[in-house]
């Protein structure tokens, strides 16, 4: 019998609980929920976990977090362990479904510092959220971090609108540009892995 892996493991960072320890419960304000997600995404790439990216699930009328989520594909050895994705993954632990809009569910709302890439754009769009909040969106998160986002299309919104999602965009922009430039400094300086899909080489 070939011998497989049979699991695999994506956890959030231990230092989590510190950045958490002073967030109340419910952050009914679209900003402030952006304002911890910006703080989070600048501490993870810090801490060598991943990419200069957050995310939460929260209750989109309330405010009540329901999961945070930050990249840890160096800290996983997972590609796929984007901060999206971990943050949808653990609301869906949190409830108990796959589907995050179900029947008697409060409306859900992911929140990002940056239009999701090809990945989390299709994870997002079946995760049952309601409501898909950015910081930003354009060719300036490429061009800072010199990140691969993939080949996502212009209607990229509007399939989600199509599809019952609210999206809200330019909440809080610039504090997310302030971010990719801090990362990409130390890119440059310190030589930190920028992992991508290799284009077509090799």
């Amino acid at each position: 019998m070939v011998d497989i892996p049979k699991q695999y493991r994506v956890a959030l960072p231990a230092w989590i609980d510190d950045e958490l320890a002073d967030v109340p419960a419910v952050i009914p304000g679209r900003d402030d929920r952006m304002r911890l997600v910006h703080r989070l995404a600048d501490r993870n790439w810090r801490e060598g976990n991943g990419g200069p990216f957050a995310a939460l699930v929260a209750e989109r009328d309330t405010g009540r977090i329901l999961s945070a989520g930050v990249n840890v594909v160096l800290a996983s050895g997972v590609s796929s362990a984007h901060a999206e994705v971990v943050a949808l993954g653990l609301a869906q632990t949190a409830v108990g479904t796959w589907d995050l809009g179900g029947d008697g569910m409060p409306a859900h709302e992911l929140v990002v510092n940056w239009r999701p890439c090809v990945q989390c754009y299709g994870a997002a769009m079946w995760s049952g959220v309601r409501g898909l909040v950015v910081a930003g969106e354009g060719p300036e998160l490429e061009e800072i971090t010199t990140f691969d986002e993939g080949p996502l299309g212009a209607d990229w919104a509007e399939q989600f609108e199509a599809r019952g999602i609210e999206v809200t965009r330019d909440v809080l922009r610039d504090e997310a540009l302030a971010v990719f430039r801090a990362y990409r400094k130390a890119v440059d300086a310190d030589g930190i892995v920028v992992y991508n899909a290799r284009a077509g080489a090799e």
